[in-house]
């Protein structure tokens, strides 16, 4: 599509951004995207693809030069992640999660934390991000998990739901309240856990919709003890820490829908142009090439949207939760609506397994609810709005 191709020459990466790209393309065609509806069935994690990121140290994009990294644009972070999640949306999900994860520590992190948890994140750590409870989602003030001082260590007590990576990550970014500070909002707090801390379970991993080659685990805490040092920022520090997470995560969703729209927009073209009925292609169906070019413009429109967010963040810009709210929900709604439509262009094949736009029906779903819904996401530009 002409209109595609001249807004992929207008990029402006660098020549390192391009070659890294390109590397990503090559891995997710190869190796990503063979196994995607593979995994999605055995709901396996999908290592091979892991590896191959170690491999060629893409992990090193998310850290500073000074600490092993070879970081890139966020910019170009968010396109790395529509490129691996248009081949296996589950392995965006995991990789975008890390990034996520590492984005506090560079900026709220002591010296002593960047060196000694970045280098492994550079080598090819997996991160998580722990917030939601039973009673805390899209309210985080709500939460129960308790830190509790002791000397040069802090208990923790509590448990967490929907934790995505939760089962493989190497470090988990866990927010509780400090049990100092009382029961509010000014108690939240942010520690760095490492997998096989004595006093972390993995409860169970849920049985999804979709991205089942992601796992989503239930995760508890009991008399969990990890040194006071892994606290990030100060004690109480925890919804600054958060606000900035979600406001760099929200993007990466945006991120994952998009690849996920992308490929039920390439399939949904190529079956339309191959199909026939009522002796001509059902893509010179007024019905059906109206729908496709509504669906061209307005993925198009959100990808010129995902690149204004990332340049924002590029140039410094600290608070821009409402434009990072608009991507979100703009991305992730189009996403649903696109594999919808697709499933329904491939009639009776698009219900069954045997094309992947069933798998990518499900997949979208979870970008409109999970970091924050996008109910949540249209009451922050509302806010905004009547602010003005």
């Amino acid at each position: 599509m002409q209109s595609y191709m001249r807004f992929e020459q207008s990029r402006d990466w660098t020549e390192e951004e391009e070659l890294i790209i390109e590397q990503v393309r090559r891995i997710a065609a190869d190796i990503v995207a063979p196994r995607a509806g593979e995994y999605d069935e055995t709901k396996e994690f999908p290592w091979p693809s892991f590896e191959a990121f170690r491999d060629l140290g893409l992990n090193g994009i998310f850290v500073p030069e000074e600490y092993g990294g070879s970081p890139v644009s966020y910019r170009c972070f968010l396109e790395i992640v529509r490129i691996i999640s248009e081949a296996c949306a589950a392995t965006g999900i995991t990789f975008g999660t890390t990034g996520a994860t590492v984005k506090p520590i560079i900026e709220f992190g002591t010296e002593h934390q960047k060196q000694t948890f970045l280098p492994r994140f550079a080598e090819g750590a997996i991160g998580a991000l722990a917030i939601t409870e039973p009673h805390a989602g899209s309210d985080a003030s709500n939460m129960r998990t308790r830190f509790r001082p002791d000397g040069d260590e802090i208990v923790i007590d509590g448990g967490k739901i929907f934790i995505t990576s939760g089962s493989v990550a190497d470090y988990i970014l866990l927010f509780g309240k400090w049990t100092d500070l009382g029961d509010s909002a000014k108690a939240v707090s942010a520690l760095l856990l490492e997998k096989g801390t004595p006093g972390f379970d993995i409860v169970r991993l849920e049985r999804k919709m979709g991205t089942n080659a992601s796992p989503t685990a239930e995760i508890a805490f009991s008399d969990c003890r990890v040194p006071r040092a892994n606290l990030i920022g100060e004690p109480g520090d925890g919804m600054k820490i958060m606000l900035s997470v979600l406001n760099k995560s929200r993007p990466s969703v945006a991120s994952q829908a998009l690849g996920i729209a992308s490929a039920a927009l390439n399939d949904m073209l190529a079956y339309a142009n191959e199909r026939q009925q009522g002796g001509k292609r059902i893509i010179e169906h007024q019905a059906i090439s109206f729908m496709i070019a509504d669906h061209a413009t307005e993925l198009l429109s959100v990808r010129l949207l995902l690149d204004h967010v990332g340049r924002l963040v590029d140039a410094g810009v600290r608070d821009m939760s409402v434009e990072a709210s608009m991507l979100k929900t703009k991305a992730s709604d189009l996403a649903m609506r696109l594999t919808t439509d697709a499933v329904q262009v491939f009639g009776g094949h698009g219900y069954v397994k045997e094309h992947r736009v069933e798998r990518l029906m499900r997949e979208a779903k979870i970008t409109q609810i999970w970091e924050g819904t996008n109910q949540i996401q249209r009451q922050v530009v509302a806010r905004d709005l009547i602010a003005r």
